[in-house]
């Protein structure tokens, strides 16, 4: 498992989404608003099989995607 960690600087719908390398959505995080300041999500990747993994953060107009890389 590992924690995924964001700021938001105002009230803001978030969607934190995690995806495969073949752009398959594989675990939703996060779908709904949240409060400006820092938050964090653990997300727990036992069911899922070593390799590379995405995930988006879309919060209002902003959109980051980041790389994850799990290990067993």
């Amino acid at each position: 498992s590992t924690t995924i960690r964001y700021a938001l600087p105002q009230r803001s719908h978030v969607t934190l989404t995690v995806f495969n390398t073949l752009g398959q959505q594989v675990a939703l995080l996060v779908n709904g608003d949240e409060d400006a300041g820092s938050h964090e999500v653990k997300f727990d990747a036992s069911t899922l099989a070593s390799g590379v993994y995405f995930y988006r953060l879309l919060a209002g107009s902003f959109v980051q995607i980041r790389t994850m890389l799990l290990l067993r």
